[in-house]
């Protein structure tokens, strides 16, 4: 073979290498697209999460201005998208009192949720003599006597979404649940928690995705 039918040889290889590559390059686009079509189309809704009970089990101030705390509390989420799936990576649950973080964080177990799907979790959220900031702990004595302290249920944590047989990336999930439950009152003659007590609370909770 001489010098230019190599030449030859070698530039419609070239060529045929440079068409397939583009035609890749144009299949991905118009998968892309048609993706981007689709997602714009379904407009996945946030999961709607609502705490349902509160149980305590333990709630103590002590000098100096240490809290311990235990209680158990009822979550659900409801998936409101009729044609997307919802994948739970990573979800922690805590409990917040005047924007302070009260207790350690208690992880959710990983779960798919389904197509109009309901989940329900009861973890137990805790902390032992942690400490709370002066002005938390004037607060928490004054709620006390009032009969009745303002906690915060939050929970944090990692979703994808499922349309079909694809996946997405990883999105960040925040959900805010006030929780209003009663406590001693020192006027009464009680003083603390009445513990064991499951309290009822039904509160809509707040999703940030």
């Amino acid at each position: 073979m001489s010098v230019k039918q190599c030449h030859h040889h070698g530039g419609k290889k070239r060529k045929i290498i440079k068409r397939i590559l583009i035609g890749l390059g144009i299949l991905a686009i118009i998968v892309l697209l048609i993706f981007f079509i689709t997602w714009a189309i379904l407009q996945p809704k946030k999961p709607r999460f609502v705490l349902q009970d509160a149980t305590i089990y333990g709630f103590n101030v002590s000098a100096p201005i240490l809290l311990s705390s235990n209680f158990q509390v009822t979550v659900s989420s409801r998936n409101p998208n009729s044609k997307i799936g919802v994948y739970y990576d990573k979800l922690e649950v805590f409990a917040t009192y005047h924007s302070q973080q009260i207790t350690y964080f208690t992880v959710i177990q990983p779960v798919y949720q389904g197509h109009k799907d309901t989940n329900i979790w009861s973890p137990f959220v805790y902390g032992t003599n942690v400490p709370v900031a002066p002005y938390n702990g004037a607060a928490l004595s004054q709620d006390q006597s009032n009969g009745a302290i303002g906690l915060v249920i939050k929970i944090n944590g990692r979703i994808r979404w499922k349309v079909g047989s694809f996946i997405s990336g990883r999105y960040h999930i925040h959900v805010t649940c006030p929780a209003y439950i009663p406590f001693g009152n020192r006027n009464s003659g009680i003083a603390g928690v009445v513990t064991g007590v499951k309290y009822q609370l039904a509160q809509k909770c707040s999703v940030s995705v």
